[in-house]
């Protein structure tokens, strides 16, 4: 019942599309998004921007898509879509390999992702990490990150990692691990649904280099050289829409289970009103992007061993193209 409520509210915003004055199919120029996952709160800005006419405003019809057996950074560099979904951490190993690929936004301001535990498992600190099991996905960065904690710490005993793929968190937690990371906005909002207590270390928390962007929208330099007025009318949408759910949660949460009504709706809508306000945070606009955070994470990543070249942070991100 609550999901049927949920989309109805979304279609009461349709009249305010229609209302706007839709243009002809004909006369729209068409860009393609990939997603990084499956649709979820993190892309309700985008879906938001379709749902109320803003991509029509700017004259663009919008394909988003769902990544297939390539990354959408992949696509996006081989020129097969013009935007994707991606991660602070995959353009910086894309670029340190010389891919000509950059981010154009940061579509939430603070890395929500965290250690988790259920509070039985005793994992408090990152002090109790030491002799616990992880459940991880077999990530560089990850175990990099883990064995920066084990030197900080001076760990007495090893953290045991345990490869679970992308093996459930409650089941796996239930089974054979202690701890592992999440997103706290699809997990942690999960727990909080099951009634189950997690114990949580925020990744940012443990040091500022670790505050990084996540998800953030990138683009082929090439192709915002040649394009770069279809990417601000493409990018003043999207910061429309990602405005519109900061503001607005659940109707966003409504139009996004409108798109995909194979989403949980209770889960949906708590976890877009715990990131309301999230997307945009204290940044001056929606997406802004500072040389600092892209060059901390950088110059953590190169110390540890991870980055073949020293890492020029300014030529991974730009913030010319989002209306300031």
């Amino acid at each position: 019942m609550k999901k049927i409520l949920l989309i109805l509210l979304a279609l009461l915003t349709l009249p305010l599309f229609a209302a706007c004055g839709e243009q002809k199919a004909q006369d729209l120029t068409k860009i393609t998004v990939v997603l990084d996952w499956v649709p979820n709160i993190n892309h309700s800005g985008l879906y938001v921007a379709e749902a109320q006419g803003y991509f029509a405003e700017q004259g663009l019809a919008v394909d988003i898509v769902q990544p297939g057996d390539n990354y959408a950074l992949q696509l996006v560099a081989a020129g097969q879509a013009e935007f994707g979904f991606s991660y602070q951490e995959e353009v910086t190993f894309a670029r340190d390999q010389h891919i000509p690929v950059m981010s154009v936004a940061a579509v939430i301001q603070h890395n929500t992702s965290c250690f988790a535990a259920p509070a039985a498992k005793q994992v408090k600190s990152v002090a109790d990490f030491a002799g616990k099991k992880y459940g991880g996905w077999g990530g560089i960065v990850e175990e990099a990150l883990l064995s920066y904690v084990a030197e900080s710490e001076n760990f007495a005993a090893p953290v045991q990692i345990i490869n679970i793929g992308s093996s459930d968190f409650f089941a796996a937690t239930e089974s054979n691990i202690d701890f592992s990371w999440i997103y706290y906005g699809v997990t942690g909002i999960e727990a909080e649904l099951r009634g189950l207590q997690l114990d949580t270390i925020y990744i940012r928390d443990i040091d500022p280099a670790f505050d990084y962007y996540t998800p953030v929208l990138v683009a082929a330099e090439d192709w915002l050289a040649d394009n770069g007025d279809m990417a601000k009318k493409f990018l003043a949408a999207v910061s429309q829409g990602y405005q519109y759910a900061d503001s607005h949660p659940e109707q966003a949460a409504a139009i996004l289970l409108a798109a995909a009504p194979e989403l949980d709706a209770e889960l949906i809508l708590a976890g877009q009103s715990w990131l309301a306000g999230q997307y945009q945070a204290e940044a001056a606009y929606w997406g802004e992007q500072q040389t600092a955070v892209w060059q901390g994470f950088g110059d953590w990543l190169y110390q540890r061993g991870l980055l073949a070249n020293p890492w020029d942070a300014d030529a991974a991100f730009t913030n010319e193209f989002l209306p300031q």
